[in-house]
């Protein structure tokens, strides 16, 4: 059996229009891992979602999902598999609650006696308890995210995929569900999570697959492709004294050393590349600094993030349309 809960092999998506939306990509997402898929809008990110969930079928290349093939396997493989896709979609006239019980009941691998005990297990959740009864069509967009999230929540789940879960929430439900996601991962569960917000995946997420038009740009764990950067340096000092403390670095033997424009109080801060497991400590740097008689306004560590590496491969901001 293998290691990995998704597995894809040159999987590829050509529209009748030509366009080819995913590009021979190859998904490894290893079991008990929260996978941050991530990737602007229009990356092929969510055709990718419907293509491994068996919703669209692919142009060529294969899916394994839990060990077992889709679409050969899917009847089997499914039940296991919790999802949100595209935003939800329920009866409008029915309650949450209500809309919950309809999915459980077509559900045969379940239990029909304990069927009102996951409903509400799942409602309580998500934060849904309170609006339990309210109908669906008077639902707020982020209340509609969270009756999905219940939906995929009503029975046990080997793996979970997500996708943009966190649209139309508030800060507090965007805390929640990272909370939730991290919840699920520590029980077991692996978690794909789909977003072009990359800064909130950031925080959960344990491995990363970077989408770009229709191609995955990388993968891999989170803190080996931002150890891909070195680590960042910014001194703010007087302007009069900027010469010297890039002097001062560049003896410390600190790359990439440059200095801004001073700014509107006087300042100026310089800026130099440092490997964590090579370079000095910041407190060293400081210390060097105040021997050269270089004043120090501030010092900070900036560590490379997702964004940067992002940027680093595209040459383009995150949130770019596409």
């Amino acid at each position: 059996m293998t290691d990995d809960a998704i597995r894809t092999h040159a999987l590829t998506k050509r529209f009748r229009t030509g366009q080819v939306a995913v590009d021979g990509i190859d998904l490894a997402v290893p079991r008990g891992a929260v996978y941050g898929f991530l990737g602007p809008n229009g990356s092929g990110k969510t055709t990718t979602i419907r293509m491994l969930l068996g919703l669209v079928a692919p142009t060529s290349g294969r899916v394994e999902l839990l060990g077992e093939p889709v679409p050969q396997r899917a009847a089997h493989v499914l039940p296991r598999v919790g999802a949100l896709v595209e935003g939800p979609a329920f009866q409008p006239y029915l309650s949450g609650r209500a809309n919950l019980a309809r999915l459980d009941a077509v559900d045969a691998s379940t239990d029909p006696r304990t069927a009102r005990t996951r409903a509400e297990a799942a409602l309580e959740r998500v934060g849904l308890t309170a609006a339990a009864d309210k109908r669906y069509r008077q639902y707020s967009l982020g209340m509609k995210q969270r009756l999905g999230l219940a939906a995929a929540l009503l029975r046990p789940r080997d793996l979970l995929v997500l996708d943009e879960p966190t649209n139309g929430l508030d800060p507090q439900g965007t805390r929640e569900v990272r909370h939730l996601v991290r919840e699920l991962a520590d029980a077991g569960t692996t978690v794909l999570v789909s977003s072009h917000l990359l800064a909130e995946i950031e925080q959960v997420c344990t491995h990363v697959g970077i989408m770009g038009r229709g191609h995955l740009l990388l993968q891999g764990p989170r803190t080996e492709l931002t150890a891909r950067r070195a680590a960042r340096i910014a001194v703010r000092t007087p302007a009069a004294s900027a010469d010297a403390a890039v002097a001062e670095l560049r003896r410390l033997a600190l790359d990439d050393v440059t200095a801004d424009r001073a700014v509107a109080d006087g300042t100026v801060t310089v800026w130099a590349a440092v490997r964590d497991d090579t370079g000095p400590a910041p407190q060293d740097v400081t210390a060097a600094l105040v021997r050269a008689d270089v004043p120090v306004v501030g010092l900070d560590v900036r560590r490379p993030s997702l964004e940067d590496v992002f940027v680093e491969l595209t040459g383009e901001g995150f949130d770019v349309a596409r």
